[in-house]
C-alpha cells in the first residue's frame, strides 16, 4: 500500500488559548504512488498515538485511512473538456482546469467539416447540422494516451458517441446512425402525397389532420354537376 503523507500545522492563539489545525496534501502533479493526480481526499486517523519520525524532526507519523479522488486517464476512457482553440487540423481542450488535451486531424471523424461561420471557426457535422463544435463548447472525447509529466492528453473523436455534449445528450438515440436530414424526410412525405395525389389531373386529394383522405372541393362540384 502506498504511503500517504499529510502535513499538519498547529496555529496557537495564546490570547484565546485555542489552536487551529490545518492539513494539506500535495495535490498538483502526477503522483506515481497513486498512478494519478490527487484531486481531493478525506481521511480518518486510526491511532491516537503518534510516532516521531527519525531523521525528519519535528515531524511525527500516525496511521490513517484515506479516500482519494484521482485523475488518472487511461486509453479508451471517455473524458470531457472545454474547447479553447480550433484550427483546421486540430481541436484543443482543457480538462478540469489543469490538464490539456489535443485532438489532431486524423483523430477527427470525417463527419465533421471545418468551416468559418460569421468569422468564427467551427467544426460542423455533415449529417447533423445542429451538431457543432466551437470554442467554449464542452466536448466528450476518447483518450488515446496520457503524458504524465506534462499532464497532456491525446484524444480522439472517431467513435460515434463522442462530440459536443450538448448535442449528444439530446440525441443519444441518433449517434449510432447518421441522420438522413430534413430533405430525406420531406422527400418521403412528398412520395406519399404523390401516391394519393394527382395523376394526369384526374384525381386531387387532400389529407386532413385525422389522416383521412378527402376529395377536393373542385372535384366534388364537378361530379355533382
Amino acid at each position: 500500500m502506498p504511503e500517504f503523507f499529510l502535513y499538519f500545522i498547529l496555529l496557537f492563539d495564546r490570547g484565546k488559548k485555542k489552536h487551529e489545525q490545518k492539513t494539506w496534501v500535495k495535490t498538483k502533479g502526477f503522483n506515481e504512488n497513486f498512478d494519478g493526480v490527487v484531486l481531493a481526499y478525506e481521511f480518518n486517523i486510526l491511532d491516537k498515538n503518534a510516532k516521531i519520525l527519525i531523521g525528519i524532526h519535528p515531524f511525527f507519523g500516525v496511521r490513517l485511512k484515506a479516500k482519494l479522488l484521482l485523475f488518472s486517464p487511461k486509453p479508451d476512457m471517455l473524458l470531457e473538456g472545454k474547447v479553447v482553440k480550433l484550427s483546421q487540423g486540430s481541436i484543443h481542450l482543457i480538462v478540469l482546469g489543469f490538464s490539456s488535451a489535443t485532438i489532431i486531424d486524423e483523430d477527427i471523424r470525417e463527419e465533421f467539416l471545418f468551416k468559418t461561420k460569421h468569422e468564427e471557426e467551427i467544426f460542423i457535422s455533415k449529417f447533423h447540422k445542429r451538431h457543432v463544435i466551437k470554442i467554449g463548447n464542452m466536448l466528450r472525447f476518447l483518450v488515446k494516451s496520457f503524458d504524465e509529466e506534462i499532464l497532456h492528453i491525446s484524444g480522439s473523436l472517431v467513435p460515434p458517441h463522442t462530440g459536443s455534449i450538448w448535442w449528444l445528450d439530446r440525441h443519444s438515440k441518433e449517434v449510432s446512425q447518421p441522420d438522413r436530414g430534413n430533405k430525406s424526410r420531406e422527400a418521403e412525405e412528398e412520395t406519399i402525397l404523390q401516391a394519393n395525389g394527382t395523376v394526369g389531373g384526374t384525381e386531387v386529394f387532400s389529407i386532413n389532420n385525422d389522416h383521412k383522405i378527402k376529395k377536393s372541393k373542385r372535384k366534388r362540384i364537378r361530379e355533382e354537376s
